[in-house]
């Protein structure tokens, strides 16, 4: 058997924790994978090491975007915009802290159009396979998340997500539970659909699981056109998740 090449994958948002993960797992298994990063800020990349494979571009201007995708099979979307804590809050005083999204970068734009932009270029250059990362949350109209800030992000997430269930390139669409920076590798996985999973304790992820989600999704025909949420059991309760084959196979949904 000859060898098969190797997979080209593009991380976006390979400056945010979990990309970033994303990204560092590629380029250790690089003998199956040729990883690329693409950040938006020069300073993102120096922080990534700066090597020639993280591409500097903003998925507002699908322009610039374009190179980092150039010769890409598949595809890992982990672009977020990201609320910032107004000024001033004080814990000892009770209360809740005010959110804003920085100008120009509001949901809308980067969850949205910054997603579609994605989605339409991927397509353009015949980007073979796309895992979206979203959120769980998205079948409720008042979820606290689409307050912050007046974004209505996990209305946006959910459009770009319907719009690559839309597009005809195989996708794997991972709404994620509330992400933990612990660990991974330690967990039972679990998969479940419509925010069900908001009920239970098994609704936290850490993003490093999620980082390994993505690219296992890459290598099994089980995972292609299919959308679930994911959360996992307590760390230290079930068996910690190695057949991800088995994991896809329990997720029928297609959104």
């Amino acid at each position: 058997m000859a060898e098969s090449p190797l997979t080209t994958v593009l991380v976006t948002g390979a400056g945010g924790r979990t990309g970033q993960l994303a990204y560092e797992k590629l380029k250790q298994r690089a003998d199956q994978f040729i990883g690329r990063g693409l950040v938006r800020r020069r300073e993102s990349k120096e922080k990534l090491g700066g090597a020639d494979d993280v591409f500097v571009g903003d998925i507002r201007d699908t322009e610039s975007i374009i190179p980092a995708l150039q010769g890409v099979d598949a595809l890992i979307i982990l672009t977020s915009a990201v609320p910032k804590m107004k000024p001033g809050f004080d814990p000892s005083k009770g209360g809740r802290p005010e959110f804003y999204f920085e100008d120009g970068l509001f949901p809308e734009q980067v969850d949205w159009i910054g997603q579609k932009n994605q989605i339409d270029a991927a397509k353009a250059v015949g980007v073979k396979h796309i895992v979206l990362v979203g959120s769980m949350g998205g079948t409720n109209p008042n979820h606290p998340l689409n307050s912050l800030g007046n974004g209505n992000i996990l209305v946006w997430k959910r459009k770009a997500e319907q719009y690559l269930a839309d597009s005809g390139i195989p996708y794997t669409i991972i709404r994620a539970g509330g992400l933990q920076d612990k660990d991974g590798g330690l967990r039972e996985l679990i998969v479940g659909k419509d925010d069900e999973l908001l009920q239970t304790e098994n609704k936290l992820i850490p993003r490093a699981d999620v980082a390994e989600v993505c690219i296992q999704a890459l290598q099994f025909e089980e995972a292609k056109f299919k959308a679930f949420d994911l959360g996992s059991k307590p760390e230290g309760v079930g068996t910690p998740t190695k057949d991800f084959k088995a994991l896809f196979s329990q997720v029928s949904a297609r959104f």
